[in-house]
């Protein structure tokens, strides 16, 4: 499959979503955003793969006033592998209640269903250490 700019556009707005509905607490929208059967990594931060949006909904409500109230994307990369397999990499900018500052990249794979593209797997990986891959 080539991705067609309106397949690019939709895959940005989607991924853009992510910080509307979590920073608005709106869980019951997560099927606009995720695959039923999404794997959300996030290993980096303790809580090891959250799979399907019941459970990160969970975790994010446990996480509680930890949680970020601001969920920033920026520098959304789309490519497609050979095997037709959608990969987007963005940057994350995280604002805490306090005013503290995190970066983190998302390695996304999306899919598209029959309601539109849809993240499948999302992998978040905290940035702490300057010009390091």
């Amino acid at each position: 499959m080539v991705l067609s700019v309106e397949d690019r556009l939709a895959v940005h707005e989607l991924v853009s979503l992510h910080g509307h509905l979590m920073d608005g607490g709106e869980f019951a929208r997560m099927n606009e955003l995720f695959c039923a059967d999404v794997i959300y990594d996030v290993s980096a931060f303790g809580l090891g793969e959250l799979r399907g949006y019941e459970a990160i909904s969970e975790a994010s409500l446990a996480v509680g006033e930890a949680n970020p109230v601001g969920h920033h994307v920026t520098n959304i990369c789309v490519t497609e592998d050979p095997d037709g397999t959608v990969r987007v990499r963005s940057k994350g900018i995280g604002i805490s209640a306090t005013g503290s500052v995190g970066s983190v990249v998302y390695e996304d794979v999306v899919r598209r269903e029959s309601a539109g593209w849809r993240i499948a797997y999302r992998k978040v990986i905290p940035r702490r250490t300057p010009l390091h891959p």
